[in-house]
């Protein structure tokens, strides 16, 4: 299946929460220290209490690149873990000039065989296209991100009097004539989210910043139903899989998941 028919599936089924699996050893159960590869442990065990649940799972490379190749492999093993049907997103924010770019792409692409990627677009078009040569993975790129940080540059007005979030908007949607164009967008940014809705309508859109950032769901909720757009995924990590630090803690994020997407389905109900 490519990217675009498992985002499809997911959330035409209702399914809008991705799982992020931002894996940190120090906040896992104790227990699992034991085990050999305590990271995949945890990460099993949280893929196999959430998987009939999550529109998508995302892997923050910084997670498992610290470990240097023990990272690697447990990252690997987690991808396989995964059931073939649901969307997983390489979060690693990489780009550099055209050639470098493309060595970037292999390496997420073709040898992790991630569905997704998340893309930084500031060295501009050439950066980015070889990402958008795969014509079925989606690229999600950077627009408007939710740290504080982003109002440094992202939000500097430009010469033609619009923020540099909302040029990176256009662009994006200029550089989508193979439908396989994502945009990044902060659930913290909400007013900035309410100017741009029409703009992401073409597009995937991937919601981190909901939860232990600040961003509310209902708020976010609000801005995709109020355009009819059902093609977005909000990115849920440290309120679902450390929900709990016993030896139930996967029953604990199963929970969770199910209260949000009970959420989630109650407001477009009503």
């Amino acid at each position: 299946m490519s990217a675009q028919e498992k985002f499809s599936s997911a959330v035409n089924s209702g399914k809008h929460i991705c799982v992020g699996l931002d894996t940190d050893i120090t906040k896992i159960p104790s227990y699992l220290h034991k085990c050999s590869d305590p990271i995949f442990e945890f990460n099993a065990a949280i893929i196999e209490a959430t998987s009939e649940l999550a529109a998508a799972y995302k892997i923050n490379l910084a997670f498992y690149e610290r470990y240097g190749i023990s990272g690697i492999e447990s990252m690997l093993k987690t991808i396989e873990a995964i059931p073939n049907h649901i969307i997983v997103i390489g979060d690693g924010k990489r780009n550099d000039i055209g050639n470098t770019a493309a060595q970037y792409v292999i390496s997420l692409y073709d040898q992790y065989e991630f569905d997704c990627a998340t893309v930084n677009p500031y060295m501009g078009s050439d950066s980015v296209m070889p990402f958008l040569d795969y014509k079925d993975k989606i690229s999600f790129i950077l627009t408007l991100t939710s740290n504080p940080g982003a109002s440094d540059f992202e939000k500097l007005i430009l010469s033609n009097g619009k923020p540099m979030y909302q040029t990176v908007l256009e662009k994006i949607n200029l550089w989508n004539s193979n439908a396989n164009c994502g945009s990044v967008f902060g659930a913290t940014q909400i007013e900035e989210l309410k100017e741009c809705a029409g703009m992401l309508k073409n597009l995937y859109t991937l919601v981190p910043g909901v939860g232990a950032q600040g961003g509310d769901l209902k708020s976010v909720l609000g801005v995709f139903k109020q355009t009819d757009n059902r093609n977005f995924i909000i990115n849920m990590s440290r309120n679902i899989i450390y929900a709990d630090s016993g030896e139930d803690f996967a029953d604990h994020s199963n929970k969770v998941l199910l209260k949000v997407n009970s959420e989630v389905e109650e407001f477009y109900n009503n």
